[in-house]
């Protein structure tokens, strides 16, 4: 549970990511030959601030980042640990493997049939989202979420490039979710990522009467070490596969939903079609 104060973020329960800033912050103090009670007024924070940093009890305000930054001068490394945290920060916690995984990936399929997939997601859809879920997001909450949604995509964009295949109902879209004019931005969006070379967006339509995906969402992803791993994710919770014959059969499906679907061509002329008609 969170416990606000006047001071800050509020203290969370540690997770890994928490810990290894706060150990990077203590290095760096250390280094500095400074004590918690010598750095908090250098930074303008509470000894008992500064305290929660390190044991990873806290999420460091960006002024904090800044501040010990400057102070300890640790040539970029709290600021570089920062990032990383805050990319951590607004992924779910089921979630955190698999996108420490995307990463280092080579080719990254995904058939979603709930929500367009977060790499695809323009901000205002990404908000419409969040603001839809209960238990209703904080403002802090939903910026880190957007943060990390925002740092995801950069991937669409990396090189050398990742291979990308995404299989969208198109359910997903006649929804509406946030509005009309939200809708016309999310089309916007995915014509513009279909246009990438190396990004294919089909959209299964409305009426499929043969679907192979049926059982739910998935995602296939390839490693740089060319080894295949599968995700599944349900409500509060998300399982990585690695079990050869489980890859073989969610090959299978997606092979088949590949064909099932629209073509890319298709699938753009379909989103021009639907976006004319909003």
């Amino acid at each position: 549970m969170v416990r606000t104060d006047d001071s800050g973020d509020g203290e969370v329960e540690p997770d890994d990511n928490l810990r290894c800033f706060g150990e990077t912050v203590k290095a760096s103090r250390r280094r500095a030959g400074l004590t918690q009670e010598q750095l908090a007024p250098l930074i303008g924070y509470s000894v008992q601030y500064v305290g929660s940093v390190e044991q990873g009890r806290r999420h460091p305000s960006q002024k904090f980042v800044n501040k010990t930054e400057a102070v300890l001068d640790s040539f970029g490394v709290i600021g570089i640990a920062a990032k990383q945290l805050t990319r951590r920060r607004g992924l779910a916690s089921w979630f955190r493997r698999w996108a420490e995984l995307e990463e280092g990936a080579v080719t990254l399929n995904t058939y979603e049939c709930r929500s367009v997939p977060g790499l695809l997601q323009p901000e205002s859809y990404a908000r419409a989202l969040i603001d839809n879920v209960p238990p209703l997001a904080t403002p802090e909450e939903a910026e880190a979420r957007i943060t990390a949604r925002t740092e995801r995509q950069r991937l669409l964009l990396r090189t050398p490039y990742v291979l990308f295949s995404f299989i969208i109902e198109q359910a997903l879209i006649e929804r509406r979710t946030g509005g009309t004019e939200v809708t016309r931005e999310l089309i916007d969006r995915l014509l513009a990522c279909g246009e990438l070379p190396n990004v294919d967006v089909q959209i299964m339509p409305l009426v499929q009467p043969v679907h192979a995906g049926t059982d739910g969402p998935f995602q296939l992803l390839e490693t740089n070490e060319h080894e295949w791993l599968g995700y599944s994710e349900g409500q509060q919770s998300g399982l990585v596969i690695s079990d050869p014959k489980d890859i073989s059969l969610l090959h299978q499906r997606y092979a088949k939903l590949r064909i099932q679907a629209l073509n890319p061509a298709e699938s753009a002329d379909l989103l021009m079609r639907m976006r004319g008609s909003l």
